[in-house]
This record gives structure tokens, sequence and C-alpha cells, in this order.
């Protein structure tokens, strides 16, 4: 098993647009199918299926733009061994706002700019540009 989900989560993705590859499946959880929401709503990939939700594998469809992948990169901030809280003013702009930073609020996972509109900070998850 796997000590970080989503560190996994973004390596076979990282790992899926490096070798030109349609879809990608993981393990399903909760946390990942919220990640993977966010990542279509802002258009990172193009769709995702879950076979069976709760023991399943997610189906990941990556998006690609003149041949190349529309996602260049993903970094985990927040890591287990060095949990990474940020106050709403200090949640991190991806790429000076072009990306995306992923946050773990009180109100759910959430972009970052979600996470500004709706003032709350959390945990920052990731980035992805």
């Amino acid at each position: 098993m796997h000590q970080d989900p989503i560190s996994d989560l973004l390596t076979r993705i990282r790992n899926a647009c490096m070798a030109n590859l349609q879809r990608v499946a993981v393990p399903s959880s909760k946390l990942k199918l919220e990640v993977l929401r966010i990542l279509k709503d802002e258009g990172f990939i193009s769709d995702y299926s879950v076979s069976d939700k709760y023991h399943g594998v997610i189906k990941i469809y990556l998006k690609y733009k003149d041949g190349k992948p529309v996602l260049s990169n993903l970094q985990r901030l927040s890591k287990p061994g060095r949990r990474l809280y940020k106050a709403v003013d200090l949640i991190p702009k991806a790429l000076d706002g072009y990306g995306l930073t992923i946050v773990s609020t009180s109100k759910g996972i959430m972009s970052d700019r979600d996470a500004r509109k709706q003032r709350v900070g959390g945990e920052v998850i990731c980035q992805v540009w």
C-alpha cells in the first residue's frame, strides 16, 4: 500500500502524460475523486470514471492540445511527513495564477480561487499547471 495516495495519483498522471497515454487507472478514494473533480472542472483532464465507488478503480482520461499534454506539471505540496497549512491570504498561486492550487478546507476540497472567494484557508494539497 502506498503511504501517500495523492502523491501516487499525481505521479501516475504525470507518467501517463509523458508516455502520451489517453487514459490511466488509479485505485479509488473519496479524496482522489475530489481532486479529479477539480482537475476536470478547471479543464486539466477531459474526464474520469469510477468502476466501483468504494473498492474500485478510477479511469482518468487525459487531455492533450496539439499533441502536448495539457498538464505540464503536478507538484505535491503538503506531504504526510510535513503538512502544509495556509491562511486564506497566504494560499500560493501556481504559475502566477495560470495554474491551479488545490486546497483541503473545512468546507471541502476546492481550488485556490474558490477558497479565496469563500475566505477559507486549509491544507495546500498540490499545484497543477
